[in-house]
Order: structure tokens, then sequence, then C-alpha cells
């Protein structure tokens, strides 16, 4: 079984290191969006577990590799912005983002990342990142199909990007099983990386 990790927005491969340090019994694999360098799509062949932060969960489920075995959802979600009956984040929010982001796309990425409570990426950013900009819009407008395989969806109870009803909503109607860390934010795989690797393990174990 082989590992797919997918960063979310604002991040790159690099953010998935220590978790990746914690499993070195499996083959792994990060792609990178190309926020801060070179972009990087894996060809991943055979069974593979699909380990998402964030946004790289619509990502995933957006273009699934073939044989995409189950995937672990770490302050993921299928769809960011809130549906009628559906909760999520207000598209008012995003909306704003985009606004500033034609400005002043340095300043919206920072204020980005100080609320999930990160620093500033270490390679920097060109603030005139296309894909920076396209997956804005699709966290505003995307809703991928719902994944037909096990879901490990993994939440803090703390997080200040996704509200409390988003977090119980998401990938309801999938075979999903949550797990949730009550003091934790938005950064899961940083702020804890080794529940993180056990609900990895778990997963594969479950796929076994």
């Amino acid at each position: 079984m082989k590992l797919l990790f997918a960063h979310g927005w604002g991040f790159d491969r690099h953010f998935w290191d220590p978790l990746i340090a914690l499993l070195p019994e499996w083959e792994t694999v990060a792609d990178d969006r190309g926020y801060f360098g070179a972009a990087f799509t894996p060809d991943v062949a055979g069974p593979c577990l699909a380990v998402t932060h964030s946004f790289g969960a619509m990502r995933v489920l957006a273009d699934p590799p073939p044989d995409l075995a189950g995937l672990v959802a770490i302050n993921g979600f299928e769809r960011f912005t809130a549906l009628p009956g559906k909760p999520g984040v207000a598209v008012r929010v995003v909306d704003r983002m985009l606004r500033r982001f034609e400005a002043d796309p340095r300043a919206v990425l920072a204020e980005f990342r100080k609320t999930c409570g990160a620093g500033e990426p270490a390679s920097g950013i060109d603030v005139d990142s296309e894909p920076l900009y396209a997956d804005l819009l699709r966290l505003r407008d995307a809703r991928p199909p719902l994944p037909r395989v096990p879901v490990v969806v993994l939440h803090g109870g703390r997080d200040p990007l996704l509200p409390a009803e988003m977090r119980a909503a998401t990938f309801a109607g999938c075979d999903v099983h949550r797990l949730d860390h009550e003091t934790a934010g938005h950064l899961l795989p940083l702020e804890n990386p080794q529940l993180c690797a056990q609900a990895v393990r778990g997963a594969v174990a479950a796929l076994l």
C-alpha cells in the first residue's frame, strides 16, 4: 500500500515532512501544487491511501488515483463554502480573499497562514502565483464527487477556519470514521503528527 500525501491551500509538500518521518514502513509520495516553486504531480500506480490536509481532500476527490483504496482527511472537507442545507464557510469570506489577492497576494497568504497558526513559507512566495488564485476559486465553488472508498476524518476541536457544524457534516453519506482532537486547530499534521500517524496506520490496517 502506497501513501499519497496532498497538502492544502497555502502550503507545499514539505508540510508533510514531520508526519512522513513517522511512517517509515510504507512507500510515500507527496504532491506539490507549485505555490512556492515547481509543481509536482506524482503518477501513482497500484493501491494507495490518500492522506490529505484541508483543501488537499478536495483536490484528490477531483482527480483520484486509479486505485485509490481509502482517504484520510485531516482538517479536511469535500466542500469548503456553505450551500443551502450544507454548512460551511461563508462565500463572502472567500470573495474577500479573492478581491484582495488581485492587489496584494502576499498579504492574503500571510493572513491566511497566520489564522491557521503557521508562519511565512521558508521559500517565499511568487506574488503572481496562478495556482494560488486558481485554487482560491476552487475553494469558493468546487464540489467534487464524494469518495466511494472508506474515509477517516480527523478534525481539531479549535479549528479557526472550519465551523463546528461544518466539521460534523463533512463526508456525510460516506463510509466514514470520525476522530477528533478537542484542543487542536487547523494544522494537525504539525500540531500532533503522532496522532495523525496513528490514524493513517489504522486506516491502512482496515484496508488489509
